[in-house]
């Protein structure tokens, strides 16, 4: 198992038991399906309807073999785990589903919604991203906690936030799978809304590889030029123009080496706004610091 499944599973296991899949449908109740409500932290907003009713009929085939996870709420109870089973027994007319009753809070709730989808790598990017977004701003979360609580790197949900910056015509591209993260990225270098827009719908329009849509990233950005009287230069070296393009993936943004005659140098990290400029700042390790300017 990859690092990071290990990292989610150990996750998972904290919040619900480190023995939850072994136990058996009988474990804890039997509970009527029109007792029960959708997860209201669930992170994914797409459910596909032909996995809905091939899981289905397995289920029709051959039971039930791992009950849902439920809490116990005023009306009823919420999903916790089980989303995609419960929606199937629900098509087939079952008048009771097996559950497993747990306790937990919102933020649980939403952690667990998260990390279970992670898992099974059924959420996309941006269903990850706005899961994140929400555990941060309902919760209160840094992008550090965010990660401890996931089983991610900071770095990992930082990259992933990023995409929300892009342009509400962008995000629906993403959302439809038109588009990959790779391509929002790489869009996230251009200087504007805009600018995202048009080369986004040229990206689908021409189907272009993500490798292809940075390519034309680079070569539809403003040039760049160098401020009189400066003696650092714009580099030509292969390696340090690597550096470069790997700085702007990571940034998100235009990053410019400078070099000088004496081995020094600079970098420069372009940003847009001020909400650009505290992203930055976050991502270089001053979430505290973004966090006191944002007040």
């Amino acid at each position: 198992m990859p690092k990071s499944d290990r990292r989610l599973g150990k996750g998972l296991a904290a919040l619900l038991g480190e023995n939850l899949d072994a136990e058996p449908a009988t474990s804890d109740a039997s509970i009527p399906t029109n007792a029960v409500r959708s997860n209201p932290f669930q992170p994914r907003g797409e459910f596909d309807a032909e996995r809905l009713a091939e899981l289905a009929d397995s289920i029709r085939q051959n039971g039930l073999l791992q009950p849902i996870v439920v809490r116990a709420v005023a009306d009823g109870f919420e999903i916790v785990v089980g989303e995609r089973r419960f929606r199937a027994i629900e098509s087939l007319g079952w008048d009771s589903v097996p559950a497993i009753v747990r306790t937990l809070t919102d933020e649980q709730m939403l952690v667990v919604a998260l990390v279970e989808n992670l898992q099974r790598q059924d959420l996309s990017a941006l269903e990850e991203a706005r899961g994140y977004r929400q555990l941060m701003e309902e919760f209160g979360l840094t992008q550090e906690e965010v990660g401890r609580h996931v089983g991610r790197d900071r770095s990992t949900v930082a990259n992933a936030l990023r995409l929300l910056a892009l342009p509400a015509p962008v995000l629906t591209l993403l959302a439809s799978g038109q588009l990959s993260a790779g391509h929002g990225r790489a869009l996230l270098m251009l200087p504007d809304a805009e600018a995202r827009t048009r080369m986004a719908v040229e990206a689908v329009g021409e189907g272009w590889s993500v490798r292809e849509t940075e390519r034309r990233v680079r070569r539809g950005r403003p040039s760049r030029k160098r401020r009189p009287g400066k003696r650092s230069r714009e580099t030509h070296d292969p390696f340090l123009r690597r550096a470069e393009r790997e700085l702007e993936r990571g940034f998100g943004t235009q990053v410019q080496v400078r070099t000088r005659s004496d081995g020094g140098g600079e970098v420069v990290v372009r940003f847009h706004d001020s909400e650009d400029f505290l992203r930055l700042v976050e991502l270089m390790g001053g979430e505290a610091l973004a966090a006191e300017l944002r007040e």
